[in-house]
């Protein structure tokens, strides 16, 4: 028996298991008709919703095809379920088999048809939406075209019955679209529902009331190399390409692919950096039918001439506003204004509408602007074509030790040689560029001179810079441009003497900004148009004449700031020289920085003129002027006794005033006080190396409240910024007390040197919500910033985002315990060695961007929470890291920037 078990498994085993699937078959058969008339039903429905008219001729016979399938099925399915009526219980076994054959092809199908059904839809939708191109200046296709188009297609029948949540994407608009005339509805009322359009007009966002601008920034060195070797294929070497990787719309280089001659990409990319398209497919890409030319094209009147210029200075060179205005200005791209101020706010409106155009972009510093290279490329290109009325030579930064006499040819309008090593100039044909309006030869620091034969080829210049180099004297050709609107000479050290410039007829503008005149120039009084004048940082000018400055009476700006000659009033002056009077008689006289003597006599008149002046900076003695932001109408006193003048009338007028090394500042703040009255205009105070006692207190000025209580008028209520160096108090909250500053509006608090100061603040703090940054260094017995706890009403400093404290050896704490500064953004520690504890906790030093201090006091701080440091760590630069950083720079004093 135990042979036969094994032989008698293997033959009832495949009986066993036929018989089982028939009587499970046989169970299922009632199941699986019920499956299969289910699947009919929707097979049925969905072969009435596919439609074999389809304009795509594959996608047709795709659809036929499974039209044709699902009939069979459909026949086959509805014979076998006819069958099982006249269907014996013998036969429901062999039956279910076929009903599961088929409900398996059915189900099949149908899935087949649902994935053709989504792609008739998307194809639909495709055709709904349709995608335009953007616009072809090559096949002088129009932006109003194209708008028309896109306007017919978002009215059609299709996108109206839009209802639920949607997606609208338009791409390249350039111009604004009412959404609401199309009927589409607002993002608003749909929340699901969102619309994205891409844009080089900022103007358009702005027109269709966008929720959030993105910029599109440039491929970062990575990116910019993968997709170069996607349209390169294999190229030579990697370094050879390194200068275009910041040129994305270079990177379609499709004439140069498969090329690994060497010498092929070096002709290519020496080609690319001049500006010269190398092959034609290749001009036509990056030039004829990118969306610059367009943006070109788009620009209206002057602003083309506005945006060409500024190609003129070197490559990822930041251009100073101001001086980019004063080219147009001189240029005469620009209708000359009432006044200087209303000409630079139409220059920075023409400037921020390149910027919006995406033609223009900022500087590395404040108040600049500068041209992405690829930009710049196509303005030059623009400027070397043959049709362009601005056909220039421009080759600045390019280190050029010599110019020869080839390159300049009698159609150039702009020379641009700027910032190369020049040594000196070829000689030229007399009148041989007669076109020419604009030479820029500045921050070449070799060249000695600019020789007779080369200026008298230019002799309809409008603007002359030779800013920087080294000539000691102008030639005679010089003097003889009539038509010269602007002369610049700053920088020019070996510069000692002028000749006379009264030939100069039409000149109004000359800039001797660090030159080492002596006296005033010659002939500037015989100028009728001449409105600008520079003489800053002229460190030996000893003279300017009597009776000659009050004839400039044209003259709107006089920049003498650090200058060495200093004003006098009338009376006190040296003989022959102008006084301050002069400049009184100056109707047209807008901007205004001088030095005056140490007298208390300008102090003690009310100088009405000054009042009428739209900027000024005035420094009575002998000071340092910091450059601050409320330059505006600024008051500089050094060295005098304030207690013997008064100066309510200046204080009325002035943004600005600092005071220096000077005595009765307490008697001062007593007349101030008593006077009761409100100076509204002054937004920064500066009080530097004074003694102020107020232990006595002064008798404050009071008037009454409405509920007929008493208050101390605010003296100051429009302060923005308080600075105090080398003031022997012991609390700010005593100057604060004693002058009834309520210091809301104050954003800038800077307290340094004062030896005395225990505590920073022994008010509530909170009386300063605006209070943005604070600085305090070198106070060596200050102990804490702040003591009083801010009620849960009263946030601590709400807006404070920089933090800077230095040397400060017995600080311990900035705020009290638990309070946090939650808009803290920029954090810097030096030499504070007992400050353990930074008012930062997890929830907030999300903001932080910076923090600097030495490695050993960061590894000693203390948290609230171990992650709040895991967090902060990549915001931590090292003291050392700092320094190498932070390198000192010249701030200019230009009284023309804004």
């Amino acid at each position: 028996m135990e042979c036969l078990s094994p032989f008698l498994g293997e033959i009832l085993r495949p009986m066993c298991d036929s018989m089982c699937y028939r009587v499970v078959n046989a169970i299922r058969f009632k199941s699986n008709v019920q499956a299969l008339n289910s699947v009919m039903e929707r097979l049925v429905e969905l072969k009435g919703n596919i439609n074999e008219d389809h304009k795509d001729k594959p996608f047709r016979l795709k659809i036929m095809g499974w039209q044709r399938n699902a009939e069979e099925v459909i026949t086959k399915a509805r014979s076998k379920l006819e069958e099982r009526v006249s269907c014996g219980k013998s036969l429901k076994s062999r039956l279910s088999r076929k009903l599961v054959t088929i409900l398996n092809e059915a189900r099949m199908l149908e899935k087949e048809g649902l994935d053709l059904l989504d792609m008739i839809a998307a194809a639909t939708a495709h055709e709904r939406v349709e995608h335009v191109p953007g616009v072809s200046v090559l096949h002088q296709t129009t932006a109003s075209n194209m708008l028309g188009k896109i306007t017919d297609g978002l009215r059609s029948s299709e996108v109206q019955k839009i209802e639920n949540n949607f997606l609208l994407i338009l791409d390249d608009v350039w111009k604004d679209i009412d959404l609401d005339l199309l009927g589409i509805p607002r993002t608003e009322e749909n929340k699901g529902s969102k619309i994205i359009l891409t844009s080089r007009f900022l103007e358009v966002c702005r027109s269709m009331r966008t929720d959030l601008d993105v910029r599109v920034d440039c491929l970062c060195e990575e990116e910019a190399w993968e997709l170069f070797c996607q349209n390169a294929g294999e190229v030579a070497r990697s370094d050879l390409i390194e200068p275009t990787l910041q040129k994305p719309f270079h990177l379609n280089v499709a004439a140069m692919r498969g090329k690994t001659n060497v010498k092929l990409w070096e002709h290519a990319l020496n080609q690319l950096s001049r500006s010269v398209p190398w092959i034609k497919s290749i001009e036509e890409k990056i030039y004829h039918c990118q969306p610059l030319k367009v943006s070109y094209d788009f620009l209206e009147g002057q602003a083309k001439s506005c945006f060409l210029l500024c190609a003129l200075f070197p490559e990822d060179h930041s251009i100073e506003v101001t001086e980019l205005v004063m080219y147009w200005i001189a240029e005469g791209l620009m209708e000359e204004q009432g006044s200087l101020e209303e000409s630079m706010n139409e220059g920075i409106t023409i400037v921020e509408s390149l910027k919006d155009f995406c033609l223009l972009e900022d500087g590395s510093r404040s108040e600049t602007v500068k041209m992405h290279d690829v930009v710049r490329d196509f303005a030059i290109w623009i400027m070397s074509s043959s049709q362009n009325d601005c056909h220039s030579l421009v080759l600045p930064g390019t280190g050029l030790q010599e110019i020869r006499q080839e390159k300049f040819a009698p159609s150039l309008r702009w020379v641009s040689l700027m910032n190369n090593k020049l040594e000196r100039l070829p000689r030229l044909p007399e009148e041989y560029c007669m076109e020419a309006s604009t030479l820029l030869l500045h921050g070449n620091s070799l060249l000695q001179e600019a020789p007779e034969g080369f200026l008298q080829a230019f002799p309809a210049l409008r603007i002359l810079n030779l800013s920087g180099s080294r000539v000691n004297s102008l030639p005679h050709s010089c003097l003889q441009l009539s038509s010269l609107h602007s002369l610049f000479l700053r920088g020019c050290a070996d510069l000692i003497d002028l000749p006379s410039l009264e030939t100069l007829a039409k000149l109004e503008l000359l800039d001797l900004c660090g030159t080492h005149i002596k006296e005033f120039p010659k002939g500037l009084e015989k100028l009728e148009s001449f409105k600008h004048l520079d003489l800053s940082r002229t460190g030996h000018l000893e003279t300017i004449p009597a009776r000659i400055v009050s004839r400039l009476s044209s003259l709107e700006t006089l920049d003498m700031t650090s200058s060495h000659y200093h004003w006098s009033v009338e009376g006190e002056e040296q003989e022959g020289q102008a006084t301050l009077e002069e400049l009184a008689c100056l109707e047209c006289l807008q901007v205004l920085s001088i030095n005056l003597t140490c007298s208390p006599s300008f102090l003690t008149k009310s100088n009405s003129w000054i009042k009428r002046l739209k900027k000024f900076q005035l420094v009575v003695g002998s000071s340092y002027v910091f450059p601050m932001r409320h330059d505006k109408r600024r008051l500089t006193i050094s060295n005098l006794n304030l207690s013997q003048v008064s100066m309510e009338w200046l204080f009325t007028c002035t943004t600005s005033v600092a005071l220096n090394r000077c005595q009765g500042l307490q008697g001062m703040i007593k007349k101030l006080v008593t006077s009761s009255k409100i100076f509204v205009n002054l937004k920064s105070l500066t009080i530097e190396r004074a003694s102020i006692n107020l232990s006595g207190g002064i008798e404050k000025a009071t008037t009454k409240s409405p509920k007929g209580s008493s208050i101390t008028p605010d003296l100051l209520p429009f302060l923005e910024e308080l600075r105090l160096r080398r003031v022997n108090l012991v609390s700010v909250s005593e100057l604060q007390a004693q002058l009834g500053l309520g210091l809301i509006l104050l954003r800038l608090l800077e307290v340094s040197i004062c030896g005395n100061l225990k505590t920073l603040s022994e008010i509530d703090m909170c009386t300063m919500p605006n209070l943005e940054e604070i600085e305090i260094s070198y106070c060596e017995s200050l102990q804490n910033v702040h003591q009083t706890t801010a009620g849960p009403q009263k946030p601590f400093l709400p807006k404070l985002r920089v933090m800077k404290l230095r040397n400060l050896p017995l600080l311990e704490s900035f705020c009290c315990a638990g309070e946090t500064l939650n808009c803290l953004e920029h954090v810097e520690i030096i030499n504070c060695d007992r400050l353990y504890t930074l008012p930062i906790s997890y929830t907030t030093c999300g903001r932080i961007k910076e923090i600097k201090g030495t490695v050993s006091w960061w590894k000693h701080l203390s948290w609230d929470d171990p992650s709040t440091s895991e967090t902060l760590d990549p915001c931590f630069k090292p003291l050392k890291q700092v320094l190498d950083e932070e390198a000192p720079a010249f701030m200019s004093n230009n009284l023309w920037k804004r």
